[in-house]
């Protein structure tokens, strides 16, 4: 063997070794074109591999050494010799005037050309790139070409296994971040539980993460239509509100068999159809998957078109599978909060109704109207306007107690309601940016100056009307101009019909009093004259001596209602996750300390993913230190990554176990009934499981009339006799005074919260019975006749507004 083969057979060694030392592409290919420009000195050498995508095949470059200029990172697969070499695999030299500009476009050289020779780098049967070698200062040889071609099919080797390892390395990052995702999705959907909010949410995040064009959100109707309830992108082939039956296209099949789909070939059926209607463009490839909760389906979601053009594959479709669990929580979670927003327009409609039919106080009834559908319906202001022999008088304004139309803040609102008088039909007005949503040009003028002047952007009001007449004018307005939605209108004409026939009654009532009082009063007077002398004079001086000690006698004052015993403190003690109840370990009315453990909750799974966490970090680390110890920083680095995610893991398995403890949250008492009873029992996450009370002392709420309210002072004493203790008294001091009143029957009260002391844990939650707050002394015509005599005053204040 000559010393020529020999030093080639050693430099064969180095390279291969130089590449092992190397795991990814580019420093492998770096190594290999050092190797050339080493075995062919004053040469530029580069080395190429050959990519594909959905646009076809172009050489990328890797590494250049020399006196040489790649132009851009993406080379055409048909450029100059490139794309020769491609055609025909097998080593391709030009030298001298062989040499065309054209050969080589993508170069930029400044040098004079003497040879350029390109060199196959085959692995097994396939190409997977290509050596560029420039030579400036002699012409190359085929005896220098053929000396190479050992050393490239060790190139192509390194530079295939390189690409390998990168995909893989890439595959795993690519789980990774789609776990982050998936984890960073699922905090995203749970900040909020507005449905309006979160399908653009759900919309925008599934486009993100699909790379797709368009995502249709479908959601289940009772009658088992599904609605395309909210869209994200643009798709000819379908628009928000379409209806579909059971079995109706891709999302109506689904939406009856339950089974996901992955629709790659543009010649499908189902796409040929969907097109069909959707005009020019197209929908080349779909992924459409069912949105399950807790076993039944909701909805469905489509993914139209990928944005690089390429179509949907499993992989896509499992990503979308698991997307959809995620969203289904945050959807079940987000019909529950309308659901029970539905429940609480219910409530408020019902609290409004009976509180504007349960009275003939005109006032009360007016504020009622104006105040309290605030709660349900998001105006900023309402008013109401009643008519009275033709003319209308602003009666009520949110806010307000009294109103004074003259008020600067008022004045505009009264002028533009005396306008909407005039009319008989329903007026809603809306200002987006500059542009006012109205018919006539008069009522956009006159609309434009009071929105500049009020800041409001939105107004309407409707006529109170019934068989007799026009009632009076209920409006509202607010500065968001669309802040009245197709359910707000449905509950404002609900709310209309019910106050236009409360209205009507009060306005009468309001005319009969003085007949009812006056006519009483004349008969009495008959009577009493019709008496003898000595009687009437009897009746005076015992009248006379009835009035000095009701005006100079002091005597103490109390004023009192129901009582009812509320603990000090009462807790729900739940669990944080699904599970059985393994062991309970107190029973009902045993006294408990806080963190006390009450009961533990069967979790065998949480426990075996623990033990699963744990094992997982271990194996982890064991691998990192391996990698560690073969100075591989690569395969540390990624070992490293699934470590510190496993150590995640464990704690979060941890806490989940610890929570397995139901513990008491204070000192007191267990009050749950057959608490023991509940071991094996499965509870749902956010089920009570057992209520510890604190029973050192008990609360007292003494329901005190809203007509006495003013009288309660805070320290007052009380004492409070309850049902169950008849021959014992308890006494206590009010510690508050409740600040909202609560209707009861056919009047308001306020609670006087009376702390009374339970030493002996005599007193038990919910016992009834009756209590007296002393407030003071006062003359005996004072606590005797002062609720007639506030009645009186109110009813002429009524009619005279004295």
């Amino acid at each position: 063997m000559s010393s020529q083969e020999k030093k080639h057979i050693l430099n064969l060694s180095a390279l291969s070794a130089n590449l092992l030392a190397e795991q990814e592409v580019v420093p492998r290919a770096r190594a290999f074109a050092r190797f050339v420009v080493e075995w062919l000195p004053e040469s530029a050498v580069s080395v190429y591999t050959l990519m594909s995508d959905p646009e076809g095949n172009y050489w990328k470059p890797r590494s250049t050494v020399g006196e040489g200029t790649v132009h851009g990172q993406r080379i055409r697969g048909d450029s100059g010799l490139l794309g020769q070499l491609m055609e025909n695999v097998a080593p391709l030299l030009r030298s001298g005037a062989a040499v065309k500009r054209e050969d080589y476009p993508h170069i930029d050289i400044r040098k004079t050309l003497l040879s350029l020779c390109y060199v196959p780098l085959v692995n097994g049967e396939n190409l997977v790139g290509a050596l560029e070698i420039i030579s400036f200062e002699k012409e190359l040889t085929k005896d220098e070409v053929i000396g190479l071609e050992q050393a490239a099919r060790v190139g192509a080797v390194a530079l295939a296994s390189g690409q390998a390892y990168e995909e893989e390395r890439n595959g795993t990052f690519t789980s990774i971040s789609r776990l982050t995702q998936l984890y960073d999705l699922e905090k995203v959907f749970s900040s909020t539980l507005e449905m309006e909010e979160l399908l653009p949410l759900i919309g925008s995040r599934f486009s993100e993460l699909l790379e797709a064009q368009t995502v249709n959100i479908w959601l289940l109707h009772p009658d088992e239509t599904i609605e395309l309830i909210h869209q994200n992108g643009k798709d000819p082939t379908s628009f928000k509100g379409q209806m579909l039956q059971p079995n109706e296209g891709v999302a109506g099949t689904i939406s009856d068999n339950g089974e996901s789909v992955c629709i790659s070939d543009p010649e499908d059926p189902r796409l040929v159809e969907r097109n069909a209607a959707g005009g020019d463009s197209s929908a080349r490839s779909i992924l459409a998957a069912p949105i399950m909760d807790r076993g039944a389906l909701i909805g469905v979601v489509e993914v139209v078109n990928k944005l690089n053009g390429i179509p949907f594959d499993e992989d896509d479709l499992f990503l979308l599978t698991s997307l959809n669990d995620t969203a289904s929580t945050a959807l079940h979670n987000a019909s529950l909060m309308a659901a029970e927003r539905k429940v609480e327009i219910l409530e408020t409609l019902n609290t409004v109704s009976h509180e504007i039919t349960s009275t003939l106080n005109l006032e009360r009834m007016l504020q009622t109207i104006v105040n309290a559908p605030q709660a349900v319906i998001p105006y900023e202001r309402a008013a109401i306007m009643l008519e009275k022999r033709g003319r209308f008088k602003l009666n009520a304004v949110t806010g307000l107690t009294q109103v004074n139309v003259d008020a600067p803040e008022i004045a505009s609102l009264h002028e533009i309601l005396q306008w909407a008088c005039l009319s008989n039909e329903v007026i809603h007005v809306r200002q987006h940016d500059e542009e006012i949503d109205a018919d006539r040009e008069e009522t956009r003028a006159k609309f434009k100056k009071y929105f500049a002047d009020s800041r409001m952007r939105g107004f309407y009001a409707r006529p109170l009307s019934d068989d007799t007449g026009r009632v009076g004018l209920l409006a509202m307005e607010s500065s968001d101009p669309d802040f009245l939605g197709p359910a707000h209108v449905e509950i404002v004409e609900v709310l209309a019909g019910q106050a236009t026939v409360a209205l009507r009654n009060a306005q009468l009532y309001k005319e009969v009093p003085f007949i009812s009082v006056l006519e009483p009063v004349l008969d009495r007077k008959r009577k009493f004259m019709a008496m003898d002398k000595f009687r009437r004079r009897a009746i005076l001086g015992v009248s006379a001596a009835v009035v000095i000690f009701l005006a100079i006698c002091p005597l103490p004052m109390r004023v009192d209602g129901d009582a009812v015993v509320t603990p000090l403190s009462r807790v729900q003690v739940q669990p944080e996750f699904e599970a059985v109840v393994g062991k309970v370990y107190v029973h009902e009315g045993e006294a408990v300390t806080r963190g006390q453990v009450l009961a533990e909750m069967e979790a065998w799974n949480y426990r075996s993913a623990l033990a699963g966490s744990e094992a997982r970090y271990q194996t982890a680390l064991l691998q990192m230190n391996r990698a560690l110890m073969a100075n591989d920083g690569s395969e540390a680095g990624l070992r490293r990554v699934d470590a510190d995610y496993w150590k995640a893991e464990v704690g979060r398995a941890r806490e989940l176990l610890a929570k397995a403890q139901l513990r008491a949250p204070i000192d007191g008492v267990v009050a749950t009934p057959h608490v023991e009873n509940l071991a094996g029992r499965r509870l749902q996450y956010g089920e009570s499981f057992a209520e510890v009370v604190d029973t050192s002392s008990v609360v007292v709420d003494v329901a005190i009339d809203d007509s006495e309210a003013s009288l309660l002072k805070e320290g007052s004493r009380a004492v409070v006799k309850l049902n169950s203790y008849p021959l014992r008294t308890f006494r206590g001091n009010v510690v508050l005074i409740s600040p909202k009143g609560q209707q009861e029957g056919e009047s308001r009260v306020f609670f006087a919260r009376v702390l009374v002391p339970n030493p002996d844990g005599a007193i038990r939650t919910g016992m009834q019975g009756r209590g007296k707050v002393s407030v003071g002394r006062h003359t005996a015509g004072y606590v005797l006749f002062r609720r007639p005599v506030q009645w009186l005053y109110s009813r002429m204040w009524a009619w005279t507004g004295w």
